[in-house]
């Protein structure tokens, strides 16, 4: 007697990620109540099961959905309005004048839906988010469907979102309690950087991180500039003032990392920190290359993020994989240096192992959640595929992402929003397009007709 399941999918290819290095050719998947249930011969599937939806996807390879490892959803709202710019200048001069005008609620909440529709489409199941109003983005994450690890977070200066220190713990504290059993939410705590959060800050968070297990997610020598203001302010480099103050440890997520010596990399790898590597938004700031293969080497767990939207200009996790595989080569002139399979790694469970979900999600295992993407190599530049993990690594883009599910419900189909309203969507954007428009100085490099 056949086992009735929820969904049957019959890929041309299938890249679990762990086993790592394994591709399977004619192989199914079985989702049941949200779960995988199988993962076995197309053929024995037939055999085993019965499928309440059967999706035959003859030229695709199926993966599991990629985790973004750190953005600022909300901030694509600002995509472009400076760009070609270091990053403290754009930060100062534009990113904090414009949001300190507009940033509400509204904002948040709006630009974190339009962002999840992007993320989405492009095969970004999860995301790890930095940002004020998480009740707002919140909202945005139930109605898009996806995953989403929200960050409660602090710095020392007054926004829209709160006055000072304390009322940021305040509210991140009451946005965890409201927020926390919802589904497909996680948290981190989110100190903002070194450069913008004191030493008190810092303990409460140690102290708050130890209380309640929570991953800490934090940017952190991204810059030559920021290590230099840490000597003169502190005696010491961020990283080992972070030490100093208990947040370096299993939980932390050093964002960016770019400017690492041997023995902060040795640390890192033996305290069990992850990192999240963000190629595209350092190299469009200038801020340099970080020591991938290094950390690797090491043995740190390394994971894949966009960062913003306003600093990479786009949430392609496809492209920063390539990007991320192409750099190790190039700074190590060894062209294995990062294969296809760790690229994919670094994109799926090494972000999940970073957020702690690495049990959940991040591989195509066995009672995990069926958080999956499709991806078509149909196209006449693809339709040669002799290794399909190169394919989806160095050839593809999230513009090939044909089917999403989250919790095996379908997100994206044939291309298509399932739930979501793109057209909605565009007109929100545009409507946030002119109100920013006419509030603040944007920078623009065309000239009037």
């Amino acid at each position: 007697m056949q086992q009735p399941v929820d969904l049957l999918i019959y890929p041309r290819w299938l890249v679990p990620v762990i086993p790592a290095g394994v591709v399977l050719e004619n192989y199914a998947l079985a989702v049941d109540r949200g779960r995988i249930v199988a993962v076995l011969p197309a053929r024995e599937a037939r055999e085993r099961f019965v499928a309440r939806e059967t999706e035959t996807l003859e030229t695709h390879a199926l993966m599991p959905g990629l985790v973004n490892l750190h953005c600022h959803a909300a901030m694509n709202l600002l995509r472009g309005i400076a760009d070609d710019l270091p990053l403290m200048s754009w930060l100062s001069e534009h990113i904090w004048p414009a949001e300190a005008k507009h940033v509400s609620p509204r904002f948040v909440h709006d630009g974190t839906l339009i962002a999840c529709a992007e993320m989405l489409r492009g095969g970004v199941t999860c995301f790890n988010d930095m940002y004020f109003f998480p009740e707002a983005a919140a909202a945005a994450v139930s109605t898009s469907g996806i995953r989403a690890a929200l960050g409660l977070t602090v710095l020392e200066f007054s926004g829209a979102y709160a006055k000072d220190a304390d009322d940021y713990f305040a509210k991140g504290m009451a946005a965890y309690e409201a927020l926390r059993g919802k589904p497909r939410l996680s948290f981190c705590l989110a100190p903002h950087a070194p450069y913008s959060v004191s030493d008190r800050s810092f303990e409460r968070v140690a102290a708050l991180a130890h209380e309640l297990r929570l991953p800490l997610h934090i940017h952190v020598h991204e810059t030559r500039d920021e290590i230099a203001q840490s000597l003169k302010e502190h005696g010491v480099r961020p990283l080992e003032r972070l030490r100093r103050l208990g947040l370096v440890g299993s939980k932390l997520i050093a964002v960016h990392a770019v400017h690492l010596e041997a023995q902060e990399i040795a640390q890192l790898a033996a305290c069990g920190a992850s990192v999240a590597h963000c190629p595209t938004s350092n190299l469009k700031h200038g801020s340099g290359i970080a020591p991938l293969v290094e950390l690797l080497e090491a043995g740190v767990n390394v994971g894949l993020g966009t960062d913003g939207a306003a600093s990479n200009s786009r949430f392609d996790l496809f492209e920063d994989m390539r990007l991320a595989a192409l750099l190790a080569k190039g700074n190590t002139e060894k062209a294995s240096a990062v294969d296809a399979h760790r690229a994919l790694a670094m994109a799926t469970i090494g972000g999940a192992r970073a957020l702690g979900l690495d049990d959940e999600i991040g591989s195509l295992e066995v009672g995990k959640a069926a958080d999956l993407c499709a991806v078509d190599f149909g196209a006449l530049r693809l339709s040669l595929c002799y290794d399909p993990a190169s394919h989806l690594v160095y050839a593809a883009s999230g513009d090939e992402v044909s089917h999403v599910w989250v919790e095996g419900k379908a997100r994206v189909k044939n291309r298509a929003f399932v739930d979501l309203d793109a057209e909605a969507l565009r007109a929100s954007a545009a409507g946030w397009q002119g109100e920013i428009c006419s509030v603040s100085r944007v920078r623009r490099q065309t000239l009037p007709g």
